[in-house]
């Protein structure tokens, strides 16, 4: 089994991995159809080659292992700063939410909760934030607030603040970093002073200005009680798409590692086409090992198709594909809420099936649509060990023709919601 196997083979058997990886992320939906057919032979004489000297059980194994690794990484994401800062309606922002929305955050200037509050992401429920209790009390202690929020639990803080930052700010930020966490301080409710800065200085407004200004407000603040560089990003939770949230979004993303990076990712709402694009690459790197795991564990031969996979691993993958997009029945409820329009504008763009739609027969009518059974008269190989690559093959394919549409729905969705925007009065 995969615990008693050899270190080294091991490590061979996952450069192999990763080479069908690179072969399978060149092949594009949009080539001309004789270089994606040759494209496709690559890879499966690629996913042949890696039973040359090993066994089934070991690249079973592996390709298990890989996949159970991404169903269990957790993120968690711990929210803090002074009690009517804005830190509920941050979650809610990240979350894909607002205060009026199921599941969200309550929003207010009281603090409602004395012990830290968790709320998963609904695209992606591995990904937690937590609302920490308020740092303003005058006698506030960085290390006695650590242990009663229990530190440990967490993979970074994000300190805000609704105006100047503070002492206490500092301080939580120092101790912080004193025991090797990440830290980021977002200053919050930017339009508000937009909007008074434009109220009472119409004549000389001008929002690059104000932001700058807040921005070498909050620098020398944090600067005179001691923290040398600090990172900071001004955010409006109720424009979130504005502002500095790209950039933050942006640096979260690339100061995450490996399976935790792409959970945070998976779990964003739709914030912009960027954010589509970046959900549909990295899905195609994650497909190739749920393709394995399909061929490889648990397979069972389908009638009238020249293949044997986990219907129930693929099935599975595409209703959780549909979350990541926003495009199950509650998160496009959500948006149709915010955006102010029927639901049913909304679904009427979506050209894939619905999730609800999804099931073991039209899994099979998606594989059977490929054709690449045909591949067998290519390929020198015989016995179970062809039905596997022609299985691998198949549902890779399937899976990517699969993601593409549904990440086009995505953005169809987004620039409908955004239209209707468009039409509010100002």
């Amino acid at each position: 089994m995969f615990g008693a196997m050899d270190m080294e083979s091991t490590s061979v058997l996952r450069k192999d991995m990763e080479l069908i990886s690179a072969c399978m992320e060149a092949l594009d939906l949009g080539m001309d159809p004789k270089e994606f057919f040759n494209g496709s032979i690559k890879v499966f004489e690629e996913f042949m080659g890696l039973f040359k000297d090993k066994e089934q059980a070991e690249v079973a194994s592996i390709a298990q292992a890989e996949l159970e690794s991404f169903k269990s990484t957790m993120l968690n994401i711990a929210i803090t700063g002074e009690t009517g800062a804005g830190k509920s309606s941050l979650i809610n922002a990240l979350r894909g939410l607002t205060a009026e929305d199921d599941g969200a955050a309550p929003t207010g200037v009281t603090e409602t909760m004395m012990e830290p509050t968790v709320y998963p992401c609904p695209n992606h429920p591995n990904v937690s934030l937590w609302d920490l209790p308020g740092i303003g009390a005058l006698d506030f202690q960085p290390n006695t607030y650590l242990k009663q929020v229990n530190f440990k639990c967490y993979d970074f803080f994000m300190i805000i603040a609704s105006e100047r930052f503070k002492c206490n700010h500092a301080a939580l930020a120092q101790k912080i970093k004193k025991m090797g966490k990440r830290f980021y301080f977002v200053r919050s409710k930017v339009d508000e002073d937009l909007r008074n800065e434009e109220r009472d200085h119409p004549r000389t407004f001008s929002q690059e200005s104000v932001l700058e200004r807040l921005r070498m407000d909050c620098r020398k603040h944090l600067q005179k009680a001691g923290i040398s560089n600090p990172e900071i990003f001004l955010l409006s939770s109720c424009e979130f798409t504005k502002y500095d949230a790209p950039a933050m979004v942006k640096t979260l993303q690339d100061d995450l590692q490996g399976l935790q990076r792409l959970a945070f990712l998976l779990s964003l709402p739709n914030l912009s086409a960027e954010i589509i694009k970046e959900k549909k690459a990295v899905l195609k790197k994650l497909i190739w090992r749920i393709s394995l795991a399909s061929a490889l564990v648990n397979v069972i031969p389908i009638p009238g198709l020249s293949v044997a996979c986990d219907i129930g691993i693929l099935l599975a993958s595409m209703i959780g594909f549909y979350k990541y997009f926003g495009l199950d029945d509650r998160s496009l409820a959500n948006l149709a809420r915010q955006a102010g329009k029927p639901i049913a504008e909304l679904k009427a763009v979506i050209i894939s099936p619905g999730a609800e739609e999804i099931t073991r027969d039209v899994v099979i009518k998606l594989l059977l649509k490929m054709g690449l059974p045909k591949l067998a008269a290519f390929v020198p190989a015989v016995g179970p060990i062809l039905t596997m690559g022609i299985s691998f093959s198949t549902t890779y394919l399937m899976l990517l023709k699969f993601v593409s549409e549904v990440a086009e729905d995505a953005e169809r969705v987004r620039q409908t919601a955004l239209k209707e925007d468009r039409k509010k009065p100002k």
